[in-house]
């Protein structure tokens, strides 16, 4: 298949916030927010995320890379490098892209017996 060129390079997610706690085995349970990317160039996505927040100064940048024509999921809950993205606090995440990519955002949310899944697409900024 031809490589194509779908996306945005710049992409946000305003309304970030991982649950804390669960209710249900742990990893495949665990509360958590996660990123889905998809890459359809036949080039590789270097990725950096930023993190924000309300009442401090941004994290980041935290490295992804895509290979051309995959996807791949991250959560938020593994971002460990330059510093673990704290549970239970809300925060906003703004992505840049070599590439075009296009960008899903899902919460998954353990914390009682009935799990909760939401998911949107991230706003592309150009």
């Amino acid at each position: 298949m031809k490589p194509q060129k779908i996306g945005s390079k710049q992409w946000v997610i305003p309304g970030g916030h991982i649950p804390f706690g669960t209710n249900g085995k742990e990893p495949e349970f665990t509360s958590h927010d996660r990123l889905s990317i998809l890459n359809t160039s036949g080039k590789e996505a270097d990725i950096e995320l930023t993190i924000y927040y309300q009442d401090r100064d941004p994290d980041g940048p935290y490295p992804i890379c895509v290979e051309a024509q995959r996807m791949k999921e991250v959560r938020f809950n593994d971002l460990i490098d330059p510093l673990a993205i704290p549970l239970d606090t809300p925060y906003a995440c703004v992505l840049h892209s070599s590439v075009p990519v296009v960008v899903q955002f899902s919460r998954q949310d353990t914390r009682q017996s009935a799990n909760a899944i939401a998911t949107t697409m991230a706003f592309p900024v150009a």
